[in-house]
């Protein structure tokens, strides 16, 4: 298997956001393999508590600022290239997640990001359909935008992205307590 092929075999319609950055592919590395490098870089992260790091059994957990809080599980780490992860709450249903970085010359790369989400995979693919292409995909897609232009931003300014800086994010950025129903 390399780095882009589909990694779990009959699971429907992966997420997919792929964010040029002006750099090497080595700094947008050697900035996402830094232990708790979500803090500085996710516009949604409130606290990114490290486990054990790194590598295929790095685990971590991203508490985001609506009070969500997931577990990340490493299970494939290819040094200078990307990692593949499980992440969902303890003890609950996962979803695959792949990073991957490539060079497009050596001050310019993409960082690629692709979800593989658990909700509706055990729903009928004819049921699942409509629920995931008018609400789960656009969703993620504004949250993996905004995590990769996080990345962006911290790789290229060399500060902290501010939280919610690409907008608010009605899963992730909004407090439960405040959430309209």
């Amino acid at each position: 298997m390399t780095g882009w092929d589909d990694p779990i075999p009959g699971f429907k319609w992966p997420v997919v956001v792929t964010q040029p950055i002006a750099t090497s592919s080595e700094k947008v590395w050697q900035t996402i393999s830094t232990p708790g490098y979500l803090e500085p870089c996710h516009p949604f992260c409130a606290r990114n508590p490290v486990e054990v790091w790194p590598g295929e059994k790095a685990r971590d957990e991203v508490h985001y600022l609506s009070g969500w809080v997931f577990e990340r599980r490493f299970c494939r780490w290819i040094e200078g290239i990307g990692y593949d992860l499980e992440i969902g709450s303890p003890g609950g249903r996962s979803s695959f997640v792949s990073w991957r970085i490539s060079p497009i010359g050596t001050q310019q790369c993409s960082l690629r990001i692709a979800v593989y989400p658990h909700v509706l995979q055990r729903v009928p693919v004819a049921l699942r359909w409509v629920p995931h292409h008018l609400r789960l995909r656009p969703m993620l897609k504004t949250y993996l935008s905004s995590v990769t232009k996080g990345v962006e931003w911290y790789v290229i300014r060399g500060e902290p992205v501010p939280r919610n800086q690409f907008g608010d994010h009605p899963w992730f950025s909004v407090p439960r307590s405040t959430r309209k129903t």
